[in-house]
């Protein structure tokens, strides 16, 4: 079993293209119009016009109402226009999307798409609240998603030295946990299938259809290696061995730092924490299980679980902020979903780096996977314990 090849080929005709006009790329890309030449804060005033008229809800202060809509600051959010901005103007085919006329502007179909990411409602809500076509919502986003997938990739990956012995001292300060690493935990994006596409492959233990997203994070919640593609019917530890981080593991070329000394003289590998759906292993550690632990077990307990939950946090912050990811997606291209669920990732880690904070009343109260049962991994390796 295999997760699912991603494909950027085959692009559909849009139903709409009575309004939408395209240029073709043909030697050098045209001058910029005069909207384009500078950051365009138009679409902004028509769009938060255009809420306020409907009576949704949204903060009173301009500066919130712009985090509520799109998650992100201005100044982050023009870091990400930054970003896509040369794949969003001359990327062939597509070129200039021209609607009515009027050219989209680069902010303009960013934020369409963060929209879509950021609300998960359907393509014709967001579009009607941008004034565009589904179509071009559709079109739009995955633009998006192919050019922040090729361009924000250094956004998410494995520290070096030096960034990794400050994660190990914040989990050792914080946690009492000497050499740790990060905490790793996984969850489901849901979905709905054609009859055609129903594999019991990808019918999870809660009877849903739906697709694996396993996250090792950092001390601050940041995504430092993700793996997705893979059905929820499989077995966190199942997810796990097919991910390349284990096979990176196993091979001694990650977690694979300096040993430290414990107060026992023992020594003590870099490593990572996750709960009981994961097996022990000499680089994860899981928590000591039973109901008369000694006092030295269930305070490892208590600091193993803290730091863990940074991971189960994180993929619930990662939902509440990209709420595509925490809907049921209908039929979505089960080729191209993991690069929608990696761009979120990208995303969440942009807010992060930027320093930026989700406004409390976007954080969902619930557990990011609501609806699944703990799993419980017997598997033990001897190293490990």
């Amino acid at each position: 079993m295999s997760p699912a090849n991603k494909s950027k080929k085959g692009k559909r005709k849009s139903k709409d293209s009575g309004k939408l006009k395209i240029t073709k790329p043909g030697g050098a890309p045209p001058p910029l119009p005069p909207e384009l030449r500078s950051l365009d804060t138009e679409w902004w005033y028509t769009f938060l016009h255009k809420r306020t008229e409907s009576g949704g809800d949204a903060p009173s202060d301009e500066g919130e109402a712009f985090r509520y809509f799109f998650r992100t600051s201005r100044p982050t959010f023009d870091y990400i226009c930054s970003i896509v901005r040369e794949d969003l103007i001359s990327r062939p085919p597509s070129g200039l999307i021209n609607i009515e006329g009027r050219l989209l502007s680069v902010e303009k179909q960013v934020a369409i798409a963060m929209r879509r990411l950021a609300s998960g409602d359907s393509q014709v809500s967001v579009g009607a609240a941008f004034g565009v076509g589904q179509s071009t919502v559709s079109q739009v986003t995955w633009r998006f998603i192919e050019s922040m997938e090729e361009r924000a990739r250094h956004h998410l990956v494995w520290p070096g030295l030096e960034k990794m012995e400050k994660i190990k001292s914040k989990f050792e300060s914080d946690y009492g946990l000497p050499n740790c690493c990060g905490a790793i935990d996984a969850t489901h994006i849901i979905m709905t299938l054609p009859v055609v596409d129903s594999s019991e492959d990808w019918c999870d233990s809660a009877k849903n259809y739906s697709m694996f997203l396993q996250g090792i994070v950092d001390d601050e919640m940041r995504f430092i290696d993700i793996v997705t593609g893979w059905p929820g019917s499989m077995m966190f530890s199942q997810l796990l061995k097919f991910s390349g981080f284990f096979t990176l593991c196993e091979a001694g070329e990650r977690l694979d730092g300096p040993v430290k000394v414990s107060a026992e003289n023992g020594d003590i590998k870099e490593f990572i924490v996750g709960d009981i759906s994961y097996p022990l292993l000499p680089w994860l550690m899981t928590p000591y299980e039973g109901e008369s632990l000694s006092v030295p077990m269930a305070n490892f307990n208590a600091k193993q679980k803290a730091a863990r939950m940074l991971g189960t946090r994180a993929l619930s912050r990662l939902k509440s902020s990209w709420r595509i990811l925490n809907k049921v997606m209908w039929r979505p291209d089960k080729n191209k979903l993991p690069s929608i669920i990696l761009v979120c990732c990208l995303l969440h880690n942009i807010i992060i780096d930027s320093k930026d904070e989700l406004l409390p009343d976007v954080q969902l109260p619930d557990h990011h996977d609501t609806g699944y049962s703990e799993e419980n991994c017997e598997q033990v390796d001897s190293n490990g314990k």
